[in-house]
């Protein structure tokens, strides 16, 4: 037996994780089936789906080593940089990125 840990979001701001239990060689499609509580929070078929072993995207009859994180990506309903946008228009100012800070005052880019 092999445990691997399952992450799905069946909704906005509803993130759900389980650790499953599968067999030896087992593949992505064989432990998301196993998983009764995800199967009943899918409306689309598992080959309409977008998953991904630790972020990288991966097919159904991939294999499961122990301790994989099999990920299920919904898919984008608005997009990122409109987004953004929308954000700024909201807020009026300018969105200052944790990685990229704004310049202060008497400093030079």
């Amino acid at each position: 037996m092999a445990r691997v840990e399952l992450v799905w979001s069946p909704a906005r701001g509803d993130v759900r994780q389980r650790w499953l239990e599968v067999e030896e060689g087992a593949t992505l499609e064989s432990a998301l089936r196993g998983c009764a509580e995800f199967m009943a929070t899918q409306v689309r078929p598992l080959g309409e789906l977008r998953l991904g072993i630790w972020g990288r995207v991966r097919p159904l009859d991939t294999p499961l080593r122990e301790r994989d994180r099999i990920e299920v990506y919904r898919p984008l309903t608005v997009d990122p940089k409109e987004a953004r946008r929308q954000r700024y228009a909201k807020r009026g100012e300018r969105i200052v990125s944790r990685h990229r800070p704004k310049a202060g005052i008497g400093e030079t880019r």
